[in-house]
């Protein structure tokens, strides 16, 4: 028997649809049943790593055997107690400009279909799609389906592959989120259910209201008129939830923390991550906010580094075009002024390539530029895309980053290109001290590390090295929102998501 189908659907982008799809997969797991998360398109710079089935699995070293999937539905298949894989998320679109994206279907870059025009690529995707989301059905109890930004987007809808076209090839039963914190979450639920087709207004279940503050009493009598119009009930009011534990999906910045240090305790170190335009794999700076006594800073100008212990040049998805806009801020004199005062300075991929003196690319991948002259490297973009999982042990550091030396860490790589010693900067006796091979190098002075590995927030002895301390983890923050859910939605109301078939009513309507 397939699967049976719950699909979370918002009004809009930012209304909650990833956590609650993390939180429900949680919760089915809980109640013994075999789930899996699907997401059919991701439009995100966050990704990860994964196994591309057929292809030699997780154990594999070919190129192949590795894929990439939105950060968001790699979170909700380990809340969903499952080995995260490409089908989960068969295409992720990764913007590199406002009017391109990088196109990466069932895991593998497709430089043919990043080359069509958007509404172009519908009926060349639709067939993986569906048959990566039948082929989760036929293995699991439970398939939780996120969708994207609104089902109610009338100029997407002929093309549509990732909202309704799911919901009804999968006869889902949807929930339908809003946002009820911007104002408006009443007209938003009714505006979206009136824009859809009679069959698909069939398919919505029940609207739920998220980031609610105040008495819930006090929302009456707007949820029974609202269901007197749609025949669609209010299932849940999620309270607000400042700092669930998730990185957020679409990199939306908590900006409202930003004077707070993480989970209390005195404040000792200020990490400012720089936030340039196409900044990717953000989420894995996630775990920095609830170590005690670290803040953590989103960086748009020099004002707002001024003062940080570290600098951070995180992921990028265009680096050349990253590094332009860094230098149009003047981010890159107040980093080499963090640098020359003996600050601590931290590349992360992206971030890597600009603390170099270079970057070549004689493909047309990113972008010919000058670096940031912070290390000694050079790098040359490549057109094969490096993905892969890594584990490593770092060399003996020195300076401010000396705490790494030894420690074991494990992580992930995406990456266009290969960087290495600058060959005439080498004669002239200024070499980089390379602390993983191929992977890792810091400055002679020992404060400006650059590495290739994503996720050394996300390993537990890094943070142990680097802070003393530790992060909540993952299976804490997945449980609290499981347990948030059963609490949040109306008695019987997820049971009954999934206890009958896909065509039956769910509730009383």
């Amino acid at each position: 028997m397939a699967a049976r189908c719950v699909m979370v659907l918002g009004t809009s982008s930012g209304a909650g649809k990833s956590w609650l799809t993390t939180a429900l997969c949680r919760w089915y797991s809980d109640q013994g049943l075999k789930v899996a998360p699907f997401k059919a398109q991701n439009m995100s710079n966050n990704a990860r790593v994964v196994p591309v089935a057929g292809a030699g699995g997780a154990g594999g070293s070919g190129f192949a055997a590795w894929g990439e999937i939105g950060s968001a539905q790699y979170f909700q298949a380990l809340a969903a107690r499952a080995a995260p894989e490409v089908r989960m998320n068969p295409l992720l679109l990764k913007p590199e400009a406002d009017t391109r994206s990088q196109v990466v279907l069932m895991g593998q870059v497709s430089a043919e279909l990043s080359a069509l025009p958007w509404r172009g690529r519908s009926a060349r995707v639709w067939p993986q799609i569906a048959a990566a989301l039948d082929a989760l059905r036929a293995e699991n109890d439970v398939v939780v389906i996120e969708g994207a930004g609104s089902p109610a987007e009338i100029n997407l809808h002929a093309s549509d592959v990732v909202n309704m076209r799911v919901a009804r090839h999968a006869q889902a039963r949807c929930l339908l989120v809003a946002d009820i914190d911007r104002g408006g979450a009443f007209a938003h639920l009714y505006g979206t259910w009136a824009l859809l087709s009679h069959e698909e207004q069939a398919l919505i279940h029940g609207f739920v209201l998220n980031k609610f503050r105040g008495d819930p009493a006090l929302l009456a009598p707007a949820p029974e008129m609202l269901r007197e119009r749609t025949g669609v009930p209010v299932v849940a009011t999620v309270p607000m939830q400042w700092g669930h534990g998730l990185p957020e999906e679409d990199g939306v910045f908590d900006d409202a923390a930003q004077g707070r240090a993480g989970a209390g305790g005195a404040l000792h170190t200020t990490v400012a991550v720089v936030a340039y335009p196409r900044i990717s794999n953000l989420d894995e700076f996630q775990p920095l906010k609830s170590v005690p006594g670290v803040r953590l800073l989103w960086a748009r100008a020099p004002a707002d580094v001024a003062g940080a212990d570290w600098i951070v040049l995180p992921g990028s998805k265009s680096t050349a075009a990253d590094l332009a806009w860094l230098r149009a801020q003047g981010l890159d004199a107040a980093i080499a002024a963090h640098a020359a005062r003996g600050g601590r300075v931290l590349g992360v991929c992206g971030g890597l390539q600009m603390l170099g003196e270079a970057l070549i690319d004689t493909h047309g991948v990113d972008g010919n530029a000058p670096g940031l002259g912070l290390l000694p490297l050079v790098t040359a973009f490549a057109a094969e895309k490096t993905v892969r999982h890594t584990r490593n042990t770092f060399g003996a550091l020195h300076g401010g980053w000396q705490a790494l030396s030894g420690t074991v860490v494990a992580g992930y790589e995406i990456h266009h290109g290969q960087t290495a010693q600058h060959p005439a900067m080498a004669a002239a006796g200024d070499l980089a001290h390379e602390v993983v091979p191929g992977l890792a190098w810091q400055n002679a002075r020992g404060n400006v590390l650059g590495l290739y590995l994503h996720g050394l927030f996300e390993d537990g002895n890094a943070l142990h090295a680097l802070f003393g301390a530790a992060a909540p983890t993952l299976e804490t923050v997945f449980d609290r929102l499981s347990a948030g859910v059963d609490s949040w939605f109306a008695p019987g109301v997820l049971a009954s998501l999934v206890s009958m078939p896909n065509h039956a009513p769910a509730l009383d309507r």
